[in-house]
């Protein structure tokens, strides 16, 4: 396992959300969102983490909907639908599934990309736990701010295509989507939902919340044009549609065989 200091990242995440005001999520985000339980703060306590939008050298934040951020030693991955065998995984069950370790690139839509190393578990490793029905071949996401996305089961098979609960090293720090995000380096980064509390099996597409509200397409391929890689120098660079590659990032991969 290439994550440092779990037990410790866990004793201080759990403090620190148990410490969510009800008042506080339902300003900040309307109604509590599924997945996360808000209670009460005593006098003295630290200020909850409200994760929102923030622009962060190197790597942005970006959300639905700002929301307190879920505590990892409480959360669980609800896995259900067309399955012969539903899972409700606390992080450590989680933790414990076939991982990989990969060096991917993440690409917005607002003409920057980042770089980062993940640690997570494969499609393949969660389908020999939860066991699909045949006819299974869309998986649905549901974050923990209410967003949703849907993709193919095939395309979560493709070389790269992970669930990560590490970055860097760590643990997946909550405003980079703690506890589990997706990594799926062909689609922009509106496809690789974050602070993932369901996912449900299923025969048919459920359309995804941007493309639902916003000029974005339904299938998230990266398309021919520019980049602004914020984690490297020389700033805009063409691109060619399709995982944003750079020779850094080669080289960053071929570091860790």
């Amino acid at each position: 396992m290439g994550i440092k200091s779990r037990r410790e990242f866990l004793r201080i995440a759990g403090a620190t959300a148990a410490g969510v005001l009800v008042a506080e999520s339902l300003t900040s985000c309307g109604t509590a969102p599924e997945g996360v339980q808000p209670t009460g703060s005593p006098a003295g306590t630290a200020t909850p983490q409200i994760l929102r939008n923030e622009n962060v050298p190197g790597f942005n934040v970006r959300y639905y909907n700002p929301f307190p951020a879920p505590d990892p030693a409480q959360w669980r991955l609800s896995v259900e639908g067309m399955v012969k065998n539903p899972q409700n995984l606390s992080l450590d069950q989680v933790q414990r599934l076939p991982s990989m370790i990969d060096v991917r690139r993440m690409k917005c839509v607002e003409c920057w990309s980042a770089r980062a190393k993940w640690e997570g578990f494969t499609l393949d490793a969660l389908m020999e736990l939860v066991d699909p029905e045949p006819q299974a071949t869309w998986l649905h996401f549901y974050c923990a701010d209410g967003y949703y996305e849907s993709l193919e089961l095939k395309e979560l098979s493709g070389q790269g295509v992970q669930f990560a609960y590490g970055m860097n090293d760590e643990l997946l720090p909550p405003k980079y989507g703690s506890p589990l995000r997706l990594v799926i380096p062909p689609k922009y980064g509106y496809k690789w939902p974050k602070a993932i509390v369901r996912l449900e099996f299923a025969t048919t597409e459920k359309e995804g919340y941007w493309p639902t509200v916003g000029p974005y397409t339904t299938s998230g391929e990266i398309r021919p044009g520019r980049d602004h890689p914020q984690d490297l120098p020389d700033g805009l660079r063409e691109i060619e549609g399709g995982e944003v590659l750079y020779p850094e990032d080669l080289e960053a991969r071929r570091a860790l065989s």
